[in-house]
């Protein structure tokens, strides 16, 4: 018997590897002798750097690089297993975490920091870069990043513009004769959730913006700065209008119409990277969850897609999770098999957390009692 786990991050209370852990614990306590892989996931979010570095043996890698505001801070990125590949959260360098509340200005806040993270990555000699582009404090359409991989974006002065969304209506040119050539030979992938477009009212600005600091007038500034990029840009208004470029404050844009990237679901990626399919293929039985399961759960979240790719060959998926939501049973209809709820009864948030592991490892043993019980009725 070969049972395969697949979780990603159970939020606040443990790492995709930590839960994996607990639930091959609750499993060998009925399935002693199973043969157990353990392949911690993630869908490009938060957590898919450490997901990726365990389950192919890979290294974090420590940068100081350029903050939101400016400032320095400490980041990092993922060097995978195969020595060749880098997988990069922005949200490390130019995160909305990175920058107290009363601070948050996306007029002045800069993605240069995600571009230092880049040039760090090829400075190891990689020829694979995964960029994950959720929870930014951006708003300056990726020109930071391009800045820092030797972009030029200069005013009617010919002199570079400053940091933020709120100089991108003085561009007037765009020089990229000195941006890094190691790019060009390296393949980008971006690992994008999201689908809206940079500009208009379900662009960058209108739908992230406030959160972000933007108030109205704001929004309005950046919306109108962000198109004006766009219409910089040999082809940049048509690259605009596609699903994802809004994403990041316009990071999306900014890596596919300066980068050369792809935009592409982020548990796709991953399921990729961790050679998924190859791991699965003799399995009898996938194990996946994470902290929360409920009906948003199918769209491009890694219960579904370990799901889906599992039946692929007709395994069948057991999902645990943190809590489940009246909603969550929409995922029979998506690949997962079982559901099964980690909280025992009545518990204060404080003590779902801290007793995580164990409440993981004691509903994997319940899951596991319930698949013998019923491989005894089948006989």
């Amino acid at each position: 018997m070969k049972i395969v786990i697949a979780p990603d991050s159970f939020k606040e209370s443990m790492t995709a590897l930590e839960a994996a852990q607990s639930i091959e614990k609750g499993m060998k306590a009925v399935f002693p002798d199973a043969e157990y892989h353990l392949l911690p996931m993630a869908d490009g979010g938060e957590g898919t750097v450490q997901s990726l570095v365990d389950a192919t043996g890979g290294a974090l890698i420590e940068r100081s690089v350029t903050g939101p505001l400016g400032e320095e801070v400490p980041a990092f990125f993922g060097l995978l297993g195969d020595g060749k590949t880098a997988v990069i959260e922005m949200a490390a360098a130019s995160g909305l975490h990175l920058v107290e509340p009363a601070k948050r200005n996306p007029l002045i806040t800069t993605s240069r920091g995600t571009g230092e993270l880049i040039h760090a990555a090829l400075d190891e000699g990689v020829s694979h870069i995964i960029v994950g582009i959720g929870g930014s404090a951006t708003n300056d359409g990726g020109v930071g990043m391009v800045q820092a991989l030797g972009g030029r974006f200069l005013n009617e002065d010919w002199e570079e513009i400053g940091p933020g969304g709120g100089t991108l209506s003085t561009i007037e040119s765009i020089d990229l004769s000195k941006l890094d050539s190691r790019l060009a030979s390296v393949k980008l992938e971006v690992a994008c959730d999201v689908t809206n477009p940079l500009t208009g009212p379900t662009g960058a600005s209108a739908i992230f913006g406030p959160q972000k600091g933007a108030d109205p007038e704001m929004v309005d500034t950046l919306d109108q700065n962000l198109a004006h990029l766009a219409s910089i840009v040999p082809g940049g208004q048509v690259i605009a209008s596609r699903a994802g470029t809004g994403a990041a404050g316009g990071l999306g844009f900014a890596l596919l119409a300066f980068l050369n990237a792809e935009l592409n679901r982020g548990i796709d990626i991953v399921l990729e990277a961790v050679n998924f399919s190859e791991h699965i293929k003799d399995a009898s039985l996938v194990i996946t969850g994470e902290g929360r399961i409920d009906g948003q759960t199918i769209y491009g979240k890694t219960p579904i897609g370990v799901a889906k790719a599992s039946k692929k060959y007709g395994i069948p998926v057991i999902g645990i999770a943190g809590s489940l939501t009246e909603d969550s049973v929409i995922v029979y209809d998506h690949g997962i098999d079982a559901l099964f709820s980690i909280v025992p009864g009545i518990i204060g948030l404080s003590d779902a957390f801290s007793q995580a592991p164990h409440l993981l490892e004691r509903a994997s043993r319940d899951a596991a009692a319930v698949l013998k019980m019923g491989m005894t009725f089948s006989k």
